[in-house]
């Protein structure tokens, strides 16, 4: 049985005194809240000089929302070292690539490889758990905050140690590794593993494969730190623990497929990036992406914003009903949970532009009022949760191919891994496709249709289970760049795409980038930019040449069949959604809606239910039957939803 769609918030109450606490918890009821996240960034207030533990104000705190029927979501307090710890122990503090050292002032100023940070950070964290974990008000434990958000890549001499037995440990031999990273090229041959270093600046180009394998050591040191704080935490209490993932589209240090079975819950932080061309089809992606990461099971939103943020160049509002499409729509794409950063506006500090469920302005505004309208809402959903959504196609994604692809030296750097994804998710978001995303080793049988963009980096397994795939009469569609590593970064010799010429019966003799700005016609009205490449057919028919550009006549789309499947390559960048619409019709794929109205299904042991969110201003039609569980009106037939609307349909 489940318990609705829950909305939450962080709260800090180490900025307010505890007369607002009072009057913050009375406000939260008014508006629904029901799970709250406190001492994220406790420490200083926890633990106010070495050893000396202050906890009157968080039993207070915990105490007035157990009081009050809020559940608590408590935060271990490590994310930020207070300034006493990197005054006694400067050596915590982390290194930048060009070797400098990254002071505090700000926050995660510490290197997550530093064995004295670990030391002091998990005694803090032994402290909480003795103290709460057993508390009745307790329903989540949250580790750290956003790990890796800034600190993510350490390049100080306690790093380069910890890199170096990482590599001892994945590697054995010095020789394993010497062939691995390709040391041969620029006399880099090492003879002893004390030699190596961190990839920091240098003055000319690194390697590419070491560079790889130190993202990789990255995430594994900080994966290996959440397993520290998780270990204590379950010694004590046997609350879920998770921490909040950053499945977004500007950070990429942490391979989260690696990090998602440790989670007891998967959690992910979101903010509308309006840097990007289009920030909510980004958002669909994260949330589809998320639900990935939990293996299509129910995640939560652990933050996002009310409003503004105050991170990018210009930080925009959400206009009315904005807030409400945006967490629908992660709610229609998986979140049983939404929660924002933060509760109240903040006075002081680097984030007090930072929107929030209760602004400056205060309750009379207009802000206030689209939460209680959020609050309605979720309360009148709440069946929805626990369901799953529904979907036949699968867009691969990995952050190994993220690292990889945009390395120092490529043919264009113009070609960048995470737009090539947004555009494929992008084109099948705008024909009314729901997409899952999911890693290239996820088991791939039960999709009528796998898109595999520009997967630069692909090892042979995977790659097998590809081949396989489409032999056993999937659909699959892959474009430029793809296959054409191995893991560690080697060249796949004999031709591109390397990994995928035979299921896509295709060779291409070399790359062919296009300059920024310049554009080639395809000889079915497309056009291409970016990229191109000779290409030839071996077993394909060709659905598109070049008309001019470099290499006119040259086929730029083909199909092969292959097994009891088909097929596509696309060879340079143009809007997919031609080409997928053809590849969605072959592959029986059912659509409904577009690039303004997402049409996006949930089903489960309470039902089926659809949700219809109207992000353009023109009003829809959908053909619908059931009842509206927003409005409590009940849908024969035809449903029309206005521009801004949203509908959630128990069919």
């Amino acid at each position: 049985m489940n318990t609705g769609i829950s909305l939450g918030c962080d709260y800090n109450p180490e900025q307010w005194s505890p007369d607002v606490w009072r009057e913050d918890v009375a406000l939260m009821r008014q508006a629904g809240v029901d799970l709250v996240a406190v001492n994220i960034f406790g420490w200083s207030n926890l633990e106010p000089s070495p050893g000396r533990y202050h906890f009157d104000d968080l039993d207070e705190v915990v105490g007035l929302l157990h009081d009050n029927g809020i559940r608590v979501n408590l935060g271990t307090g490590t994310s930020s070292p207070p300034p006493w710890l990197s005054t006694l122990y400067p050596e915590i503090l982390p290194a930048a690539a060009d070797g400098t050292v990254r002071f505090p002032g700000g926050r995660q100023a510490w290197c997550p490889s530093s064995p004295v940070f670990r030391d002091r950070a998990y005694e803090l964290v032994d402290r909480v758990a003795q103290r709460y974990g057993n508390h009745p008000a307790v329903a989540l434990w949250h580790v750290s905050n956003e790990l890796g958000c800034h600190n993510a890549l350490c390049y100080c001499e306690v790093s380069a140690e910890a890199f170096r037995e990482w590599l001892r440990s994945r590697y054995r031999k010095i020789e394993t590794l010497n062939e691995a990273w390709g040391t041969s090229f620029w006399s880099q041959r090492y003879g002893d593993w004390a030699e190596i270093q961190p990839p920091r600046l240098a003055l000319s180009l690194r390697n590419p494969a070491q560079i790889v394998d130190f993202h990789r050591f990255s995430s594994d040191e900080l994966l290996a730190y959440y397993r520290g704080e998780a270990a204590i935490l379950r010694r004590h209490s046997r609350t879920p623990v998770t921490t909040n993932f950053m499945v977004t589209a500007h950070i990429r240090n942490l391979d989260y497929w690696s990090w998602a079975p440790e989670m007891d819950v998967i959690a992910n932080d979101h903010y509308l990036d309006h840097r990007l061309g289009d920030p909510v089809a980004e958002l669909s992606f994260a949330a589809d992406l998320t639900r990935g990461l939990a293996g299509g099971a129910p995640w939560m939103l652990m933050e996002q914003s009310a409003g503004a943020v105050n991170w990018q160049p210009h930080n925009l509002t959400k206009a009315p009903g904005e807030m409400l499409r945006n967490s629908l729509t992660h709610v229609a794409r998986g979140a049983d949970s939404i929660c924002f950063f933060q509760w109240r506006a903040s006075a002081q500090g680097a984030e007090k532009f930072h929107s929030a469920l209760l602004p400056h302005a205060g309750t009379d505004t207009v802000a206030w009022r689209e939460v209680l309208k959020l609050s309605e809402t979720l309360d009148r959903i709440g069946e929805v949760a626990g369901t799953r959504v529904q979907s036949d196609v699968a867009v691969l994604f990995s952050w190994e191919s993220w690292w990889s692809a945009e390395g120092e030296a490529r043919p264009s750097q113009a070609v960048r891994y995470l737009d090539q994804v947004h555009a494929a998710h992008r084109a099948l978001r705008g024909l009314g496709v729901t997409t899952d995303v999911v890693s290239p080793d996820a088991d791939l049988s039960g999709y009528r249709l796998v898109v595999v963009p520009c997967l630069y980096m692909v090892g042979d397994p995977a790659a097998e289970r590809i081949a396989d795939y489409v032999r056993d009469g999937g659909n699959l569609l892959v474009t430029f760049f793809s296959g054409i590593v191995d893991e560690r970064d080697r060249i796949r010799l004999g031709g591109y795409p390397g990994a995928f010429r035979e299921v896509l019966g295709v060779l291409a003799e070399e790359f062919a980038p296009l300059l920024p700005g310049r554009e080639v016609a395809l000889s079915n009205g497309a056009t291409g930019s970016l990229w191109t490449e000779r290409l030839r057919t071996t077993t394909a028919e060709t659905i598109a040449t070049y008309v001019d550009g470099p290499l006119p006549g040259v086929p730029a789309i083909t199909r092969n069949a292959y097994g009891a499947g088909k097929a596509w390559y696309v060879a340079t960048a143009l809007d997919l959604r031609e080409v997928l619409e053809d590849a969605v019709r072959d592959a029986g794929v059912q659509t409904q809606g577009n690039a303004d109205v997402e049409v996006v299904r949930r089903a489960g042991e309470s039902g089926s239910y659809l949700f219809v969110i109207n992000h353009g201003t023109d009003p829809v039609e959908i053909d619908a039957t059931g009842l509206d569980l927003v409005t409590g009106e009940p849908v024969r037939g035809l449903l029309n939803i206005p521009g801004g609307g949203v509908s959630v349909i128990k069919e």
